[in-house]
């Protein structure tokens, strides 16, 4: 009987290679899937969500036509985390992390010969970003001043700072704009910029190799630490524990710690509770989308150092139709000057209608999972941690509802994608959410909830048009 389950499946797996691929078979299905068959029930085994989820949204008609034509009939197919494939995907991915860093060593720590253990960590090399170059305006009037303050006062009474915004704002930025004003102006003290990926590798490589010591003197025996991209820790229990005691040592020590982030602390999922404490002891600065007079001024300055010559009508064009973010402002302008020496044209308002219009049809408004969560958690009087957490009160069930059933209506983003953003949820509890709203709307339902002033009591559609008049605005 075993011999004739086992047969089964090795001929339901050779038939998916052939329906797929043997390419997108060895991806995916090769060494991260494990499958059983029993009653009419074919039962997939995946190493974790993500996996489970892709399968599911991509690959689920040519799993089930696999069975049918091996078992001769239409079977149920479910998906289920298999703990073997959970433990050695695991394994494997840490061994493949620490190989990397093993090879590239010497990019990593870069440790000179003849330097004493004890000695004090050099100064990190001077990077792109000063605090001149950063165009300031109201959006980020606070964070500039913020960093400017970490340039003049190095110690614990100015506080550790934690900026956050959507990608492309200027966090990068500030940070390397500190380090290269504490290298210009305080050249006794001594800082490291990193990012959370280096952090976290760093720390793998010092486990295997047994070189905390080296680690830790790099890491914590400074003036100020600069981490960018600190979400890359999140889910990460040994990486967060140690740069929790990297963080407490510095602030031990009277120093500095600076972070950023693509969101608010305790936005950041699966942080751990004593982390996400000690980052809001600090000063949690938001850098906002710039107005449209700060995207002038960002793009006037990049013609600058280009050494282009740009109509204002130009850069006002540009400036209202893009405001996403400063990479994409000045990733349009950089086509537009190549569009112009190309044609041998000077840079005018119909050039710039003619060389982006393709890009402005395509992109459009930008919308992010985050854009939706802030509009959502306002309008039912809540913030997006609400959404985050594990409570179902009416009101932040409903809302966080919505806020999944539009993320999944107004972005590219994956049902996991979606479930990982608003909490790291299951992402059958976004299927079942998207569903939920589905079914209201077409029975175009009121909906109650428990508000400030009372119960109250909306048509659906209406809030659902609602917040979508808010994202096209």
């Amino acid at each position: 009987m075993l011999t004739q389950l086992h047969e089964t499946t090795e001929r339901i797996k050779s038939r998916i290679e052939q329906l797929v691929g043997p390419q997108r078979y060895k991806v995916w299905f090769k060494n991260s899937t494990q499958f059983t068959c029993a009653d009419g029930l074919v039962k997939v085994g995946v190493p974790n969500l993500f996996i489970g989820g892709w399968l599911e949204d991509h690959f689920s008609d040519a799993i089930s036509q696999a069975a049918k034509d091996v078992i001769g009939k239409d079977v149920q197919v479910s998906y289920s985390i298999d703990p073997i494939l959970f433990r050695s995907m695991r394994k494997n991915t840490l061994n493949s992390q620490a190989a990397f860093i093993e090879k590239n060593a010497e990019r990593t720590f870069r440790e000179k010969k003849g330097v004493k253990a004890d000695a004090a960590p050099e100064p990190a090399r001077k990077m792109r970003g000063r605090l001149d170059d950063f165009v300031v305006g109201p959006s980020n009037r606070l964070a500039h001043s913020v960093a400017c303050s970490v340039v003049e006062s190095t110690t614990r009474e100015g506080g550790n700072v934690f900026f956050h915004s959507a990608c492309g704002l200027g966090k990068t930025h500030l940070l390397q704009a500190i380090g290269n004003g504490l290298s210009d102006r305080r050249s006794d003290v001594r800082w490291v910029y990193a990012l959370g990926e280096d952090f976290t590798n760093q720390f793998i490589y010092a486990l295997r190799e047994r070189k905390l010591d080296a680690f830790r003197h790099r890491f914590r025996d400074i003036d100020v630490l600069l981490l960018d991209d600190f979400q890359f820790i999140a889910n990460k229990r040994a990486t967060q524990e140690e740069f929790l005691h990297t963080f407490n040592a510095i602030d031990t020590c009277g120093k500095r710690v600076v972070l950023a982030s693509d969101a608010h602390p305790k936005l950041i999922s699966d942080l751990s509770e004593s982390l996400v404490n000690r980052l809001m002891s600090g000063m949690i600065v938001r850098i906002e989308r710039p107005d449209f007079e700060t995207r002038c001024e960002i793009l006037r300055r990049k013609c600058a150092s280009t050494k282009h010559h740009v109509p204002e009508p130009v850069i006002a064009y540009i400036a209202e139709k893009i405001q996403a973010n400063i990479r994409e402002l000045e990733g349009c302008l950089v086509k537009l000057l190549a569009y112009a020496v190309l044609v041998k044209t000077p840079v005018t308002l119909d050039l710039a209608r003619q060389a982006l219009e393709e890009h402005l049809r395509q992109t459009g408004k930008f919308v992010t999972a985050s854009d939706i969560e802030q509009s959502v958690s306002t309008y039912f009087g809540l913030t997006p941690a609400d959404l985050h957490t594990s409570r179902k009160s009416r009101t932040i069930a409903l809302a966080r509802n919505v806020a999944m059933y539009l993320a999944r209506k107004h972005t590219d983003l994956s049902l996991p994608e979606i479930a990982r953003v608003m909490g790291n949820k299951n992402h059958t509890t976004v299927l079942l959410a998207c569903r939920r709203i589905g079914n209201l709307l077409q029975e175009n339902s009121d909906v109650s909830w428990p508000g400030a002033a009372g119960v109250q009591t909306r048509r659906l559609s209406e809030i659902i048009e609602s917040q979508e008049g808010q994202m096209r605005r």
